[in-house]
Order: structure tokens, then C-alpha cells, then sequence
């Protein structure tokens, strides 16, 4: 018999437990739900040609990703409790209109720093959202069974069946997924005692690419900066795009591999540092700003992993027949 790897036992844990409360409780067991036979998608982010839409307002990209989904922005039931026994929550509600970083209204931005390069100066803008992996620690391990691989390899999150535990942006290398409390299934069960509202974040515009369409960002770049396609091929489009300008490659090994690859002339060390020069610089500690850590591994195949996974697969049946429970009292979802 095969060696059964930290990885594949997390998979076989969790996934047994959401799938058998999803038999009992019709809450879709949405781990591996990738499709054989179906071309994985990605993308290729050049930083040689994002200039963050300077001079304009807000980046394109940005703008056509809250027109996009905007529809499915969170509307809070007011007055918003804390998260017991816990005198806080997490509220953007209040400040729809931030564009500087991640927030459950604002799914992508692009982040500028200034990085200095062999005694020159260089600006790099760069755009950030869900890299959408191709092993997502979110998925295997969000007790509630909300986050969704597509057959096309995105990541979605199904806010009906999220609790707001944002444990998936707690293993997420760039803690990517933001949390808006006061809305989610919650609500319906013990709303002082339970939950924390809804995680949101980037889904790739799954939609539109399943109708064959690009996501709304990469449509709306004006200088060609964001290419989707094949994984694949995009992959081989970034090695090809490195080779020309000399440059690295982001995204093709942290995290175990995503389906998002940054090609850049500038080490992406560098940048990392820039951008945690800058957090630090401003003194800002809020979640949202991701860095760009180089070589940063897969949770699930670290010794605190599996001890995560071990501690959560036997209550995974338990958490996920609980929202679907939520589900069912709040007759909405989708199945």
C-alpha cells in the first residue's frame, strides 16, 4: 500500500466528515469537486506592463471587479453583535469605498511600492487578489464545507454555508479571504453565540468563465498586464515572459502551486520586503495587505498542519451539519 502523505490524509479526513453531513443534511460536499477530463485555467500578472493605472482614480481592474459584484456585496443586519465572548467583530460595511486593500467589498487592489534595484529606483505595482491554488488549504480545511473548487481550478466561497470562522484565512499564506460580520447563515441559529458572519474574496469570475468569458479584471486591464487561459499555457507564457526580460516567476511553487503567475523583473524578495517596509511604515496591522513571501510552503504539509487537520476532521461532520442546518431554517443557499 502507498505511503499515505499529510496531504492526502487531510483530504481524506475532512472530506469524509463534510460528505457524510452533506448526505444527511444536503449541504454539497464541495471538496475535489474539480472534474476530470477539464482544463485547469490560470493566469499570468506581467509587472512589466501594470502601472496601476496611474493617474486614474481607481485601477481598472479594480473598478471592473466591484462593478462585476457588486450585487453580491454583504448587506449587514444592524445592530451588528460581537464575536462571543469576544468584545469585537469586523465591520467594512462602513467603509465600502476602500480600494487600498482586501475587504469583503473590495476583492482585488493593486499595491505600489518603491523597490531599489542595483542603486536604482524602480516603482512596481502590483495587483493582488485569491491566487486560486492548485492544493487550496482553505478548502481542506474550512470545517463547513463553503469553499468550492471549480472544474476550471477557481476557488469560490459559498457564503450560504459560511460561518465566518475565517479559519481559511488563517491557513491562507497571504491571508487573502476578509471576513464582513452581521450577515451569513449564523444569523438563523444563535447569532450571540455562534459565528462570525461571511468570508469574501476573489472567485475568478466564475461565471463568466464558465460561459467562456474572462474574468472581469483581466477584460478591463488597459495595457495587457492580466492573461488568462489554459493553466498551462500560462504557465509556459510566464517562463517564456521571464526568459525575455530577465526576470522571476511568483506563484508557480508557493503554496505547493497556484494557478496565478506573477512574472516581474524585480526579485520578488524585494518586493515582499517593500510592501512589509511600507504596512510597517504606516503601522498598519489590519488583515488585507498580503506580502509576496517567496517560497512560502502548503500548510497541509507541515507538522502544524496535520495536527490542524487532525483537530478538525472529527468535527467537520459536526460543523458542516450545522450550517447545513442554517441552510434549511433560512430556505435560501445554493446547492
Amino acid at each position: 500500500m502507498a505511503a499515505l502523505s499529510r496531504r492526502s490524509f487531510l483530504r481524506r479526513s475532512v472530506t469524509a466528515g463534510a460528505v457524510g453531513a452533506g448526505l444527511l443534511y444536503g449541504l454539497p460536499a464541495r471538496a475535489g469537486s474539480a472534474g476530470a477530463g477539464t482544463v485547469p485555467l490560470g493566469s499570468v500578472i506581467d509587472l512589466t506592463r501594470c502601472d496601476g493605472c496611474r493617474g486614474e482614480e481607481v485601477p481598472r481592474c479594480v473598478a471592473a471587479c466591484r462593478a462585476r459584484n457588486v450585487g453580491r456585496f454583504p448587506e449587514p443586519r444592524q445592530p451588528i453583535m460581537d464575536y462571543w465572548p469576544q468584545k469585537k467583530h469586523e465591520d467594512w460595511s462602513r467603509q465600502r469605498g476602500v480600494i487600498n486593500r482586501l475587504t469583503p467589498y473590495n476583492w482585488t487592489y493593486v499595491e505600489t511600492v518603491t523597490v531599489e534595484v542595483d542603486g536604482e529606483t524602480q516603482e512596481v505595482s502590483v495587483p493582488r487578489r485569491c491566487m486560486h491554488c492548485e492544493n487550496p488549504t482553505c478548502m481542506n480545511l474550512c470545517p463547513f464545507s463553503a469553499v468550492e473548487q471549480h472544474a476550471s481550478g477557481l476557488v469560490e466561497i459559498h457564503q450560504s454555508s459560511c460561518m465566518g470562522g475565517a479559519k481559511c484565512r488563517d491557513v491562507c499564506p497571504w491571508g487573502i479571504p476578509q471576513r464582513q460580520a452581521g450577515v451569513g447563515p449564523y444569523l438563523s441559529i444563535a447569532p450571540q453565540y455562534v459565528g462570525g458572519g461571511a468570508m469574501y474574496k476573489c472567485d475568478g469570475c466564475a461565471d463568466l468563465v464558465e460561459a467562456g468569458e474572462p474574468p472581469a479584471c483581466a477584460a478591463a486591464c488597459p495595457r495587457g498586464a492580466i492573461t488568462f487561459g489554459p493553466r498551462e499555457e500560462m504557465r509556459a507564457l510566464a517562463h517564456r515572459r521571464a526568459e525575455e526580460i530577465g526576470g522571476y516567476i511568483y506563484g508557480e511553487t508557493e503554496n505547493g502551486g497556484t494557478s496565478t503567475y506573477y512574472v516581474s523583473k524585480v526579485p520578488f524578495e524585494l518586493i515582499d520586503a517593500a510592501i512589509r517596509k511600507r504596512k510597517a511604515e504606516e503601522n498598519d496591522t489590519r488583515p488585507g495587505r498580503p506580502g509576496m513571501p517567496v517560497g512560502v510552503g502548503n500548510m497541509l504539509d507541515t507538522p502544524a498542519g496535520l495536527a490542524l487537520s487532525m483537530l478538525i476532521a472529527p468535527v467537520a461532520g459536526v460543523a458542516a451539519a450545522v450550517a447545513g442546518a442554517a441552510r434549511v431554517m433560512t430556505k435560501g443557499g445554493d446547492a
